[in-house]
């Protein structure tokens, strides 16, 4: 039984750092050209470049995403682009686009080739017929099952992977093909700038079967709806993070959570859940039991309502659509652990939120669970007591009640 890897999203330099501490094996990127996601910051040639060197210092994978749909007066930037990443040599390109598979078989023939989850892989045929195009990796489809995958990953050659996203926001349009972003905004979505209108505030007009945004009311959309409801809603954020030993079943090599344009706090605690499940799981597959404290981990890190996706093969009562499009945040991000004083009993902090004197919060550490503590002796950098730390990205220490190391986070009401 293979132990899958746990694949984190790295929209920036400080979330691939997060990540890696927090347990990820491999992280994916993307540069600033044909990503899917480029409202995430992304990384300029010289920073994918010290990714790439950073990731291999560590024995950590990067996978860099070249997954838009070109059109044909972009091919010549490509090509250069291409070139680029032939040098610094990330581990793999995740493509979607056959006419990018071939540049890239010829311009950089020794990285390895993963399909994106963009192209929709729902059988074993497209994968086996990737496979003979020289892909190592196929990232399946959301849309399947886990029944699906596991007869998928039987009829598939043995040195093919299969990747699935386990966790983090899931698309109301097949496979992220949604034409809404470009009807309202003009940003196309298959070309990495989808505005995720599907997570606007949307109206009924009482009098006729049409819905209105909030902000374009002049705008109207006809409802059309079926026996499984409409389709122009909040789909429900994916996690599977109870269901380890399905996944591992199904015989996924790679699980993948999204969310490259969330906050670094939200890569690290992710990162660190799903891998302290999977250890634990392989460290006694007969007697593991779920360890309810990832679940809390999750629910404190911003999302819509979770659900388990297309995964059970569940789409009756709305299990796909969530009753609230909004976010759900029980806890704030107040500080990372900066150094640690161990004579004098004191941790230097870096706020991310405003933290104040006698204020209960939680650390987190990697591969561990979090601990209760009382933030207590706060002082600036000048040694000062203050009641609290007001300014943005403000240094300031505490006394240490448990034990802390740098690199950890603290979290808050």
């Amino acid at each position: 039984m293979k132990k899958p890897e746990i694949l984190s999203p790295a929209g920036n330099f400080e979330k691939l750092t997060f990540a890696v501490l927090y347990g990820a094996d491999a992280v994916y990127a993307a540069g600033e050209r044909f990503g899917m996601r480029s409202s995430s910051d992304n990384f300029s040639d010289g920073e994918l470049k010290k990714a790439v060197e950073y990731c291999r210092e560590r024995n950590v994978k990067i996978y860099v995403t070249v997954n838009t749909m070109p059109r044909q007066d972009e091919l010549t930037e490509l090509e250069d682009y291409l070139s680029f990443l032939n040098e610094i040599r990330p581990d793999a390109l995740i493509i979607s686009d056959m006419g990018v598979l071939s540049l890239a078989k010829k311009i950089a023939p020794d990285i390895d080739i993963h399909i994106s989850t963009q192209a929709s892989t729902v059988n074993a045929e497209a994968c086996r017929f990737y496979h003979s195009l020289g892909a190592k990796r196929v990232v399946l489809s959301r849309e399947l099952s886990l029944a699906e995958i596991k007869k998928i990953k039987e009829n598939v050659p043995e040195d093919l992977e299969l990747e699935a996203f386990v966790h983090g926001a899931m698309c109301i349009s097949y496979s992220g093909r949604c034409l809404l972003s470009n009807f309202f905004t003009g940003r196309d979505a298959n070309r990495g700038m989808c505005a995720q209108p599907c997570r606007w505030e949307y109206f009924d007009n009482e009098k006729y079967a049409e819905i209105f945004e909030k902000k374009r009311p002049e705008e109207r959309l006809s409802v059309i709806e079926n026996e499984n409801g409409t389709f122009i809603f909040s789909s429900k954020d994916l996690c599977m993070i109870e269901h380890i030993p399905d996944l591992i079943d199904a015989g996924i090599d790679s699980f993948k959570i999204e969310g490259r344009v969330k906050s670094a706090y939200y890569t690290a605690i992710t990162a660190n859940a799903y891998k302290n499940e999977v250890n634990a799981y392989f460290a006694d597959p007969e007697n593991y039991v779920f360890d309810k404290n990832h679940m809390y981990d999750l629910e404190c890190v911003s999302h819509r309502e979770y659900g388990t996706g297309f995964f059970y093969d569940d789409c009756s009562e709305n299990a796909q659509v969530s009753s609230d499009g909004g976010y759900i945040k029980d806890k704030s991000f107040l500080s990372t652990v900066e150094s640690v004083d161990e004579q004098n009993g004191r941790a230097t902090l870096v706020q991310r939120n405003k933290s104040y004197e006698g204020q209960e919060c939680e650390l987190i550490s990697p591969g561990k669970s979090y601990v209760p503590f009382i933030l207590e002796d706060l002082r600036d950098e000048s040694g000062q007591k203050i009641d609290s730390s007001p300014h943005p990205q403000m240094i300031f220490s505490v006394k240490m009640n448990v034990p802390m190391k740098k690199g950890d986070i603290i979290r808050g009401k």
